[in-house]
Order: structure tokens, then sequence, then C-alpha cells
């Protein structure tokens, strides 16, 4: 995994500009004998800000970045010269990205859309000059404000794919392969298990030039959601699919309590998953005659549609993606 270029999760320490000082200056020029005060404000230090780019999949550009300080603000100057802002730093991240703070594990803000822009860090506020704070009763004030410090910790960024359905199923079950059937997508392909080792994402296209994405995650096992297997590392990119799309190969010795143990996994990581749209396929048909099929699906849940489908030969992939396509947009 280390050679890998997908990376989903990245810690960063961040801070941003402090504001610079207001100027402390009286206006002195010849035939000028009391110019009275001109101090200018200080400019406010630089904000440290993500922004949305669906030109982006993964926060490996950010791995290696550790340290972001963005540049503080200037001073103020006489002659009522307000100082120069510290220049923003805008970091392009992945639609799906979620800022926590590291300390605390709450939940700062979610980039869900392209150009989305949010300030993870402030910059300090500039200060005011001794012009600010002139008044009736104090003409010739002889002093000025600070500029505030910025903000400054660390980070976590963590990504969520985002995509219409996701892909849940034992390793080997036939994900990738359907992945690289119904899409464009290469994920690895191989016969044995945790061949996929990260995400893949694919677009499906449907009939009328219509399409939705799909999301292939590694393998679940029983014992997941404690970090079993590849663990909880990739469980929290189907938190935000729409549909999840349960593939359990006709190999199975047996299906129903293999689609529990999935379900399982799932409740025990977030019950909110619960809640989604869930669909079944039973993957590798074609190793069934009929009998086999009848006989099969009469030990299939009763609670959740199901299809026989074969990537091979494929037999129900086209019933499958208006299967899905009528799920997706049963609520719209």
């Amino acid at each position: 995994m280390g050679t890998s270029n997908f990376v989903d999760y990245v810690r960063i320490f961040c801070a941003s500009g402090n504001g610079g000082k207001g100027s402390m200056h009286l206006h002195r020029e010849k035939f000028v004998a009391k110019g009275g005060p001109d101090g200018g404000n200080g400019g406010r230090g630089g904000h440290i800000i993500l922004k949305g780019n669906s030109q982006y999949w993964t926060l490996i550009h950010l791995k290696y970045r550790k340290h972001i300080r963005a540049q503080h603000g200037e001073a103020g100057s006489g002659n009522l010269c307000t100082g120069a802002d510290g220049s923003d730093i805008v970091l392009d991240v992945p639609l799906g990205t979620v800022a926590k703070d590291a300390d605390t594990g709450a939940i700062l803000f979610e980039i869900n859309q392209e150009g989305e822009q949010q300030t993870l860090c402030k910059g300090g506020r500039g200060g005011m000059g001794n012009a600010f704070f002139k008044s009736a009763t104090l003409q010739t004030p002889r002093f000025s404000q600070p500029g505030e410090p910025g903000v400054e910790g660390w980070f976590i960024l963590e990504l969520k794919l985002l995509a219409d359905v996701g892909l849940v199923g034992f390793p080997n079950a036939g994900k990738s392969t359907l992945l690289s059937v119904v899409s464009a997508a290469k994920p690895k392909i191989a016969d044995y298990p945790f061949t996929t080792l990260e995400p893949n994402l694919g677009i499906v296209s449907y009939r009328d030039d219509k399409s939705f994405v799909m999301a292939d995650i590694p393998g679940i096992i029983e014992g997941a959601h404690e970090g079993r297997g590849l663990g909880i590392r990739f469980l929290r990119h189907i938190e935000r699919n729409s549909v999840l799309l349960f593939l359990i190969s006709t190999e199975s010795a047996d299906p129903t309590a293999e689609y529990h143990i999935l379900v399982n996994e799932l409740a025990k990581y977030n019950p909110e998953l619960m809640h989604k749209s869930r669909i079944l396929a039973i993957s590798k048909s074609d190793l069934l005659d009929h009998e086999l099929e009848v006989q099969m699906e009469s030990l299939l849940p009763k609670d959740i549609p199901h299809i026989f489908i074969s990537s091979i030969t494929g037999k129900g992939i086209l019933p499958l993606k208006d299967l899905l396509w009528n799920t997706l947009n049963q609520y719209a």
C-alpha cells in the first residue's frame, strides 16, 4: 500500500498569517505644524482555504506537504497607508473531502461541490492605526493596535468518495469484474482474495446518454468493523452512496448468511447505512443451470430485490442497470 497513488487520509499542520500591526504616526510636513494622526491600518493575515476540484480524486498531492503556512499581513504606515493583506493559500481537494480537527476529531466542514471554498484557517485581522482612534475628545491618539495572531493547528483531511452506487461484497465476489464490464474503469482483476486494495470509480452508461457513478471498494470480511482484513479503512467510502449493491457469488455455500454478515458489518460500522436502498446481485451465474438457479433463489433473503448476473456472458447486466437506475431515481 505504500506505493499506491490513492491517498484518502492526510494529517497536516496549517497556520494562517498574522495580521499586520497598525501604524502610530503623526503627519509632519513643511508648513503643517500639527498634521494630526495618519497611521494606517495593518493588513490581514492570509487564509488557508480548501477548494473543491473535480479533477482530483485523491489527496496524494498533500501527503508530503505536512506544514502549510500562509503569509503574514504587512504593517500599516503613515499617510493613512494600509498594509497589504497576506496572500491566501488555496488547496485544491477532491469532492467528498471532510476536514476535521485532529485533536478533537470534530468535523469542521465538507467539500462536495465543484469550486466550493471553505476556510480552514482564518488569517488574523490587521490592527488599527492611530488615525482610526481619532475623535473629538481624542484628537491626537498616540497608540495603535497590534495585529491579531493567525490560527494554527493540526487538521485531518479525509476523503469519502462520491458515488451513486457502492459495491459491497466479500473478497473475490466479482465486484471489480462487474465494474470493468459496465464502465470504462480498469481495476485489477485476478482469481485471489483482496485483489482490490483501493477503491475504484467508474461511470456507468445508461439509456439515452444517461449515466451514474459506481464505486468498487476492497472486499469486506467478518470483523471488518473491528479492523480485520482491510478493516474500516475503506468502509467510509460507501457512506455517501445512494444505493448499496451487494454482490454474492454463486460459489457461496450460504448466500443468505453471507448477505447478513455483510449487513451486520455495515450496521456495526455506521447504523445510518441501514437506511440506504439495497439490491442483491448473484454474480457468476453462468456457472448455474436453470434448476440450480431456481434452487438458489429460494434461499435468498426476501426483503431485498435480487437479480442473477454474469459479467462474463453479460447475463442480467442490462436489467441490473435498469434496476439500479430506477432505484436511484425513485425518490427524485
